[in-house]
């Protein structure tokens, strides 16, 4: 059987981010965490944590990683891994208590940030935290010249993606889903993590 698949940067951000983490989770519950990637987060983080972890990816062929991440860290609060695609709806998460999506919404189409945040609101109560994390533009510029060069590359390879306006178009459509933005944590790498709250019907 063939080793899970590795993100190099999950060993540099996690601790930045779990910091953020520990804050706004609610201490029990059902954690879903959208696009997981390898799932080094979950195996990580899940174990320090009392709630529920409930690792996604919109890709099939990552959910073995998910799963072998998490059984090699021994983590017995991380739940079997979904494959959930953002903008297929209903999810098959019908309740969470809290939404963590890592580097999804720049390395994807806009529609995605749209499914992400509708998806959100239909399975999360008022007051709940939606955490994400990644490389944000501030006032429509960007925050280094690194992400400049970076999103010319994501642009490259697909001219819908891109970095996000967290002063523009993503509060926004936040806003158009019964989310507010709470808080702004700068990480390493030039990137931020945004704390959303739930705080109405959409």
């Amino acid at each position: 059987m063939s080793e899970p698949r590795h993100a190099p940067a999950t060993a540099r951000n996690r601790e930045a981010i779990f910091a953020v983490l520990q804050r706004v989770l609610p201490s029990n519950g059902l954690l879903l965490e959208i696009a997981s990637g390898t799932g080094e987060h979950a195996a990580f983080m899940a174990p320090q944590l009392a709630i529920t972890w409930q690792p996604t990816d919109g890709d099939p062929a990552a959910l073995s990683d998910i799963d072998a991440h998490a059984k090699a860290n021994g983590a017995n609060n991380i739940r079997t891994a979904l494959h959930l695609d953002v903008v297929n709806f209903p999810w098959p998460v019908a309740h969470a208590d809290a939404l963590f999506c890592c580097n999804m919404i720049h390395i994807a189409p806009w529609e995605a940030a749209e499914g992400l945040f509708a998806g959100a609101a239909a399975i999360l109560p008022e007051g709940a935290p939606l955490i994400l994390y990644g490389p944000f533009r501030r006032h429509g510029e960007h925050t280094a010249p690194s992400n400049v060069q970076f999103e010319e590359w994501l642009k490259a390879k697909d001219a819908r993606f891109g970095v996000r306006d967290l002063d523009g178009e993503v509060p926004a459509l936040a806003a158009r889903n019964g989310f507010q933005r709470e808080e702004i944590v700068p990480m390493p790498a030039n990137n931020l993590t945004v704390v959303f709250r739930r705080i109405a019907s959409a």
